[in-house]
């Protein structure tokens, strides 16, 4: 086919700038050779597509000075694998030429945060030649491939879904030889091998899915209209917010663990702009089913589908989401499988979806452990006693152990020896680092904020920064109306765009100015369910004011087991605002309430023993799938002789 045919008339400034880059290459190669703090704005668009936004610290801004300029990187790690090499040398750059911090980001990657334009360079040479990534992690391409972190040996599916996050990163990966050009003066780091059939697919054009004679079989000039996301995971695994993405896969095998093919969800996406209606928050739709033989062909299908008719004039209506809706699920699907060449299967039966975090020890099912860490808004930091880098590195460095991001900015340490255990037990402890995720804090432990202020450009509200303080409120809110243990999904965004996936939360803050934020409710505990925009401005201040009603009502009104997201959905927002608009406190009431059922310490263990053995009987009783104090019992019946 032709790149005539994939540009629309009036098309977007950006297109343009895709289109003169040389795939890629400029202005970024020569504007790096400048004695400057910073890139030209069409420099900062092709910068993208190298792994990197142009930032500057707001908290710096001087009127009639420069600004701070500074660079953000961003990793590219399908199912968020990170070796052990590549997490040393991010420490070690993050130190170096960073803000000392690095974060962990809701698609499975690092960022580092504070690079100046000098050390651009050096940065990503050193993580590519440290078996890393930036290329794609950012800009009008596929972006990380996710896949559920949980490291199962025993599991093919599990590792199923890792292969092939990995076989459709490289698939769609830029073709173009600008990123090492630029960054590495043309020396193409060593790499894993590419499987053969991904080479196949990227080569073989079906039905126009390719440009032919290009540098970008697949993306040709102009690559996509707007960012493209992918995950696979497997039945029932909702680690990775499976509706969110343009193109889910999930893993199906037969009876013996063999994989069979993928089913196909298409059209999420949650970036939007407030009170435009044009743009909205959008779940995926279940478009079919596809084997594994053909499972690289229908990305393909997908992918040049979305490239050729998404919308390339307005990039607030360029996402897949918006093709897909004005366009309905059967006439996209007919697009697809034209490109295709054949028909798609039924969707298969799925069991209902679950979030898993992952945190605490865990046996990986081939005789070694992982260990879930919780790490409040994926800063991975050293601050007072708290030390949880100097840790990681720590562990990371004497064991060599790999790691796996989570989709909730966690991570996964692996490939544990059980002998081990005790002694990285010991070394997170001392750097003031939980490793018992029952006493990491309810509502932080499911919780996420995008970074925002001071490094986002786009942020027009606190988001990072702020919610361990927000957190903290509610908790103190549940606790005065009586329901200090019940969890609620919180999540928080300092702009619209939706990084940190509020839109699916039970309880969403997303910025709209300073100190002001459009509130969403409705969504459940394991992101299956759009949440609705309930208020349109809240100022912060008054949290406690809007949100004591809502909680005293469903409170009141909960039936058993319900949480706060689905109450919210099931009774609907008027009857929220009615019984809002109506309530007032009853300091008496409230306080007689809190006095019947005392504000326990969480999860204080009913008899004490050391961490050692706790954690062997954590293990214990998820491998024999009974209660902890089950366990006890038994083994204390035993001891005195009282066993039947």
């Amino acid at each position: 086919m032709t790149e005539s045919t994939t540009i629309q008339k009036k098309s977007s400034k950006v297109e343009g700038i895709k289109e003169r880059s040389n795939f890629l290459r400029e202005p970024i190669a020569t504007e790096l050779q400048q004695d400057t703090t910073h890139f030209s704005e069409d420099g900062i668009q092709i910068l993208k597509f190298h792994g990197s936004y142009q930032q500057d610290n707001r908290d710096n801004r001087i009127k009639g000075q420069e600004k701070d300029y500074q660079f953000m990187l961003r990793t590219r790690n399908p199912g968020g694998f990170i070796p052990s090499e590549l997490y040393l040398t991010l420490e070690n750059l993050s130190e170096e030429y960073g803000n000392q911090t690095l974060r962990v980001t809701t698609r499975q990657g690092y960022q580092i945060h504070g690079i100046l334009k000098k050390n651009l360079k050096t940065v990503i040479a050193s993580i590519v030649k440290s078996m890393g990534s930036t290329l794609g992690a950012c800009g009008d391409i596929n972006r990380n491939v996710m896949a559920p972190p949980a490291p199962y040996k025993n599991r093919p599916d599990y590792q199923y879904a890792w292969e092939y996050a990995e076989k459709i990163a490289d698939l769609l990966a830029p073709q173009t030889g600008a990123y090492y050009e630029i960054w590495l003066d043309g020396e193409k780091a060593i790499t894993a091998q590419e499987a053969p059939e991904v080479k196949a697919a990227r080569q073989k054009s079906i039905n126009g899915s390719n440009f032919s004679d290009s540098d970008e079989p697949i993306y040709g000039t102009h690559y996509m209209p707007r960012k493209f996301k992918c995950s696979v995971t497997v039945p029932g695994d909702n680690s990775i917010d499976v509706y969110t993405h343009d193109l889910s896969l999930v893993v199906i095998v037969d009876h013996k663990g063999k994989l069979q093919g993928f089913n196909i969800l298409a059209g999420g996406g949650l970036g939007r702009t407030h009170r435009k209606e044009e743009t909205f928050a959008r779940t995926a739709d279940e478009i079919g089913y596809v084997t594994k033989e053909d499972v690289l062909d229908l990305v393909k299908a997908i992918v040049a589908t979305q490239r050729d008719y998404g919308d390339r004039t307005d990039r607030r209506h360029a996402r897949m989401k918006y093709l897909i809706n004005d366009w309905g699920v059967e006439k996209f699907t007919a697009k697809v499988e034209e490109f295709l060449g054949k028909k798609l299967e039924a969707f298969k039966p799925l069991p209902e979806w679950k979030y898993e975090d992952y945190l605490g020890w865990h046996e990986q099912g081939d005789g070694k452990l992982f260990i879930g860490i919780s790490v409040e808004n994926g800063r991975v930091k050293n601050e007072g006693e708290f030390k949880l880098k100097e840790a990681l590195k720590k562990v990371i460095e004497k064991y060599e152990l790999p790691t796996r991001l989570t989709a909730n900015h966690n991570i996964i340490l692996y490939e544990i020896d059980p002998e081990w255990q005790e002694d990285i037990n010991q070394i997170f402890t001392n750097h003031g680092v939980e490793i018992n995720p029952d006493n990491v804090n309810h509502l932080t432990r499911y919780s996420m904020a995008c970074p925002a202020l001071p490094t986002c450009g786009l942020a027009t509200t606190e988001s990072e920064r702020i919610l361990p303080s927000i957190v903290k409120r509610i908790d103190v809110l549940l606790a005065k109306v009586g329901i200090q243990e019940e969890n609620i999904v919180i999540r928080m965004t300092g702009c619209p765009n939706g990084c940190a996936r509020p839109y699916m939360a039970e309880l969403g803050f997303v910025g709209d100015s300073p100190n002001v934020y459009q509130i969403w409710l409705g969504g459940c505990p394991n992101q299956t369910r759009l949440a609705r925009v309930y208020v349109d401005k809240l100022n912060i201040a008054n949290l406690e004011t809007f949100l004591e009603p809502l909680l005293v009502f469903f409170r009141d009104n909960k039936q058993d087991h319900e949480t706060f997201g689905d109450f919210c959905n099931r009774v609907g927002f008027t009857a929220l605002q009615e019984f809002a608009d109506k309530y007032k406190p009853s300091k008496k009431k409230v306080m007689k309430k809190v006095e019947k059922q005392p504000r326990k310490k969480r999860n204080e263990h009913r008899i004490s023993v050391n961490e050692q053995w706790y954690q062997k009987l954590k293990i214990t009783a998820s491998g024999q799938k009974k209660a902890m104090n089950q366990i006890v019992s038994e083994a204390l019946s035993v001891y005195f002789g009282e066993e039947k």
